[in-house]
Formats: structure tokens, C-alpha cells, sequence
């Protein structure tokens, strides 16, 4: 009895050990969604409104690979200001881990933004933009999928053409974007 409760323990050791306890934008967005400073939005692909059998077969591969995008954003008011630079340097701090490939940076000293992708197995699950307002705060989108790569990403484009987009589904980073 003692040694099956030993190799019991032993073979728990090991698992909570071999776990990842790196911050994840995945955890990342769990701690905080609930977090008064936060905006957390899920979208679904049923917030383009369009019709499939308008698309071509390229636009309907591209719709095929896309599954839901993730919202996490960080509003800045004069109370927060410490706070902000906090979350931003865990963002960017999460964003150089390897997993997260870098596409494209663009910015100026009080705006800026990344592209980046999570790639498995040679095919794109997540593609990641993360943009920062110094005078607003910032905001990280997950696009999540199956099989995507840049050329679903760019046929996306022509498919937002051809789609009624639901519009209410974003009132939440309205309040985001306006100016203070």
C-alpha cells in the first residue's frame, strides 16, 4: 500500500513538474477578462453575415479556416497609467516567447502594433495582432483557426467584402477607441 501511494505521488510530482507554468496569451486572457480595466470580446465567424453561396470556392476555404477571434483590451484612464505599462510589458513580454512567430512591427512612439502567428505542424492555428495607444491603451486579437496561411488571411479580405458585418458585436471597444 505505502509504495503504490509512493509511485502515486512520484508519477504526480512529475506531471505537475513537466506542466508549463509560462505565461500564454491564452491564460493571459483568462486571468483578466473579468478584470474591470479589461474589455473581452469572443467574436464567431456568424459576425460576417454572408452569404456562402455568393463565394467562390477560394473565399469559401478561406471562411473554412477561420474559427472565432478573441478580444482582450486594456483601457487607459488617469487611474490606471501604472497598471498599463504593467500589462503592456506582460503582453510583449508573452509575445517574444518562441511559439509566437513575428510576421510584421509597425509603430511610432506613442503608437504601435505587431502581427505574429502560432504555427503547428507547418499550419497557422492563430494569428495575433497586438496594438498600443499610449494615450488610449492597447488590445490583443487572436484569430483562431484551422489550417490557416497568409493567402486564407488575404482571400478573408475579399469574403469582409461580401459580408453584412453585425456591427453590435464590437460596441464594446468603442469606448476603447474614442478619445478621452
Amino acid at each position: 500500500m505505502k509504495q503504490a501511494l509512493f509511485i502515486i505521488a512520484f508519477i504526480s510530482g512529475l506531471f505537475l513538474v513537466s506542466c508549463n507554468s509560462e505565461l500564454t496569451l491564452q491564460k493571459y486572457f483568462v486571468e483578466n477578462s473579468e478584470k474591470k480595466d479589461f474589455i473581452a470580446l469572443d467574436i464567431s465567424s456568424d459576425i460576417l453575415n454572408v452569404d456562402k453561396t455568393k463565394l467562390t470556392a477560394v473565399q469559401k476555404e478561406a471562411l473554412q479556416s477561420f474559427d472565432k477571434i478573441n478580444v482582450l483590451a486594456f483601457k487607459l484612464d488617469d487611474k490606471n497609467k501604472a497598471q498599463f505599462e504593467t500589462e503592456r510589458a506582460k503582453v510583449k513580454s508573452i509575445l517574444k516567447n518562441t511559439i509566437y512567430q513575428p510576421l510584421m512591427r509597425i509603430g511610432s512612439g506613442k503608437e504601435g502594433a505587431s502581427v505574429s502567428y502560432v504555427e503547428t505542424d507547418g499550419k497557422i492555428d492563430e494569428f495575433v495582432l497586438f496594438a498600443n495607444k499610449n494615450d488610449a491603451g492597447f488590445a490583443i486579437v487572436r484569430v483562431l483557426g484551422k489550417d490557416m496561411n497568409p493567402t486564407n488571411i488575404m482571400n478573408m479580405v475579399s469574403v469582409l467584402k461580401e459580408s453584412k458585418v453585425n456591427l453590435d458585436q464590437l460596441k464594446p471597444l468603442q469606448e476603447l477607441i474614442k478619445k478621452k
